[in-house]
This record gives C-alpha cells, sequence and structure tokens, in this order.
C-alpha cells in the first residue's frame, strides 16, 4: 500500500527559506510587477490572438504535442488552465514592453559595441612545459604536425581528445583578456604563439573568426540584454516588503535600496 504525503503551502514556503530561494522568488515577483506596472504606463496591452500564439509557441517548445501531454504538464508544476495563460499573457507582455523601450535603440547600440558581438571559434591544448608547447608551436609553423595531431597526443580528457580540444564558438568576454586579445587579431586559420597564464601554458588554434551582422536573433538578444539592464535598475531603486507569515512583514534590505 503506498503512502500518503501531505505537503501544504507553508510547508512550501518553510523549504524555500531553508533552500536560500526565497530572495530570488521575491525578485522574481518584483520584476513581473515592474513590468506590468511599466506596461500600464506606456499603454501597452495583450490580445488573446497574441496570448494564443506565445500559448502554441510554449506548448511546441515543451513538446507538449497532445492536449493530454498539455494537462500532464499542467498538473506537474500545479497550474490550472486559467494559470496558463496568465504565464503566457506575461511572456508576450515583457516582450512587448522590451522592444517598446529598446527597439529603437538596438542598432545605434549595437554599433557602439560590434566589438563585444564578434566570436571565434578556437581549439586549445594546456601544457606545463612552456618549452614543449613553443617547440609544437614551430613545428605546426613548419608543417611538421598538425593541431589535431597535438591534441590526440597530449590532451587527457577522453572527450576533449575526441574533439582535438574544441572550445566552441564564444565572444570576446568569454575568454581571459590574456587569450582574447591575440585571439581576435589573428588571421585565421593560425596557432597562436603559447600564452602562459599563472603555471599553465595555452597552445591555442583559431579557425574562424566570425564578424557579427545584425540579424533577428541578434537583434533580439540586443533588445533582451537592454531590458534586463533596466529591469534590474528598477529593482535595486525599488524598496520590497515581503509578507511570508501571517504576523511577519520583512522589508528586503539586502536585495534591494530605495532610491
Amino acid at each position: 500500500m503506498s503512502q500518503i504525503l501531505n505537503i501544504s503551502a507553508s510547508d512550501i514556503i518553510r523549504s524555500l527559506k531553508l533552500s536560500s530561494q526565497v530572495p530570488g522568488l521575491v525578485e522574481a515577483i518584483a520584476s513581473q510587477k515592474i513590468i506590468q506596472e511599466a506596461a500600464q504606463k506606456a499603454g501597452i496591452s495583450v490580445t488573446p490572438e497574441e496570448v494564443q500564439q506565445e500559448g502554441d509557441n510554449l506548448r511546441l517548445t515543451k513538446k507538449l504535442v497532445k492536449a493530454q501531454d498539455t494537462l500532464a504538464w499542467l498538473e506537474k508544476h500545479h497550474l490550472s488552465v486559467d494559470d496558463f495563460d496568465e504565464l503566457v499573457r506575461n511572456q508576450v507582455l515583457t516582450q512587448k514592453l522590451a522592444d517598446y523601450l529598446f527597439a529603437s535603440q538596438v542598432e545605434k547600440f549595437f554599433y557602439q559595441h560590434q566589438v563585444d558581438y564578434v566570436t571565434a571559434i578556437t581549439y586549445e591544448v594546456i601544457f606545463d612545459d612552456r618549452d614543449l608547447a613553443l617547440e609544437l608551436f614551430y613545428a605546426v609553423e613548419e608543417g611538421e604536425i598538425t593541431f589535431p595531431e597535438i591534441a590526440r597526443l597530449y590532451i587527457q580528457d577522453p572527450e576533449l581528445k575526441c574533439n582535438y580540444g574544441y572550445q566552441g564558438r564564444r565572444h570576446r568576454k568569454d575568454f581571459r583578456p590574456e587569450i582574447a586579445a591575440p585571439v581576435f587579431a589573428t588571421t585565421p586559420p593560425q596557432i597562436l604563439k603559447p600564452i602562459q597564464i599563472q603555471k599553465k601554458v595555452h597552445l591555442i588554434w583559431v579557425e574562424e573568426i566570425f564578424q557579427p551582422q545584425l540579424d533577428e536573433q541578434l537583434r533580439q538578444k540586443i533588445i533582451t540584454e537592454l531590458f534586463s539592464e533596466w529591469l534590474g535598475k528598477q529593482i535595486k531603486c525599488t524598496e520590497i516588503i515581503t509578507q511570508l507569515d501571517s504576523d511577519t512583514v520583512q522589508p528586503q534590505k539586502e536585495l534591494l535600496t530605495q532610491a
């Protein structure tokens, strides 16, 4: 016979407190309230058609193909159909407010910060011995060995070895400053002279550098970044009072300061 375990709302709140999740939850609630107030002041609303479209997109993302799948997902997350509509409405409202505030600023911001959106594909092998790394660097330049061969010989991690030390496609900010400067100064494909950082020596192959294009994906990324920065500033200049228990009101001073 299966055991029945009752979990109350107070149990959930207690668990959130003990797991230090309350500040993040408070900030999320505050963010949504700020968004709703700002949207109202701007005269931004959400239509039923927009909710339907975003709801369909969300179900597609979560692979909720059948109505039964959606109902099971709602039950798992303790949501009603009305809750789901509210969730979707909030997402649409957030995006519309972000577009309202920052869509007109995207091109100017992009050209002012274009260097931040340049990306590079690199491969890396890390050595303890600078002399060995330097020897291999010259060997690659002379065509005596290839970088993949170096990776197979000197990388210990099986997955990295299989991918020849592949580091992915990364932005300048994703690299350490000592590495970013020479990486983005190369004319790929090119190997960099060994770079020593503390006791490790980095031998890096730059395969390709991509100059950014202001397509729709990057446009939305910039809007999201600008909106997140704006929202963060709004939260910092707002004092929030939280009431977690019926007789306890707590100002979240540790998170927020009054402007």
